[in-house]
């Protein structure tokens, strides 16, 4: 088996971003006095969109969102990058030695996704490659991103390897019936243990060029 395609989850997986992203969150509902903690971000909203993540909250605690809360957090969280964001370690290198199509597919919105890659260093790698779940009617965990991202791509899903962190992306990326990797290199992950995923994982991009031969020999990432 030949992977013609690698799509790379954004938060988590390119950017050392979940934490950050849950920092702002946590604190911009302890304002409005809705408290939630970072296993809670780690549980419910890892991979999911920001609509979905306000959906989830305005269900559990039983109240509305203030109106602007999802612009106040989109610009709080990208003053936040602009200082703080990251790669993950050793992820460009990766990159730029991988000589095969790449994409990204992301919950994130357009703007922040765009300026995720901007900060990062990393737009030119990806040029017009990326791909947001809102182009897409379902986000993860249905596969309607990847898929769309393949077909943009011009793949076969059965040609594409999935990089994830979250639960819903590997759901996604299984049920698009692509080849999925666990990447739990990124700081919101890197000292949990890991769970039983169906999928294999690993935490060092050093290491990705050899699970990707491994994946051209025995066929699949599942």
């Amino acid at each position: 088996m030949a992977i013609g395609l690698i799509i790379f989850d954004c938060d988590g997986v390119i950017a050392d971003s979940e934490v950050l992203s849950a920092e702002v969150l946590i604190d911009q509902l302890a304002d409005i006095g809705i408290a939630i903690t970072m296993d809670d971000v780690r549980r419910d909203f890892l991979g999911r969109s920001f609509p979905t993540v306000a959906a989830t909250i305005r269900s559990r605690f039983d109240r509305p969102l203030p109106d602007g809360f999802e612009a106040a957090y989109r610009a709080r969280l990208l003053d936040r990058f602009q200082t703080d964001l990251a790669q993950t370690p050793g992820f460009a290198t990766m990159l730029r030695g991988l000589g095969l199509p790449v994409c990204v597919a992301t919950s994130s919105s357009p703007p922040r996704v765009a300026r995720t890659l901007q900060i990062l260093g990393l737009t030119d790698d990806f040029g017009p490659h990326v791909f947001t779940a809102s182009q897409v009617e379902h986000g993860k965990p249905a596969p309607d991103l990847f898929l769309f991202a393949a077909r943009r791509m011009g793949r076969r899903p059965q040609d594409c390897l999935v990089i994830e962190d979250s639960l819903p992306g590997i759901q996604a990326g299984i049920s698009a019936g692509m080849s999925v990797l666990s990447y739990r290199g990124g700081s919101h992950l890197r000292d949990l243990p890991r769970p039983d995923l169906t999928v294999d994982s690993f935490d060092n991009w050093a290491d990705f060029p050899q699970l990707l031969d491994r994946i051209h020999a025995n066929g699949n990432g599942t």
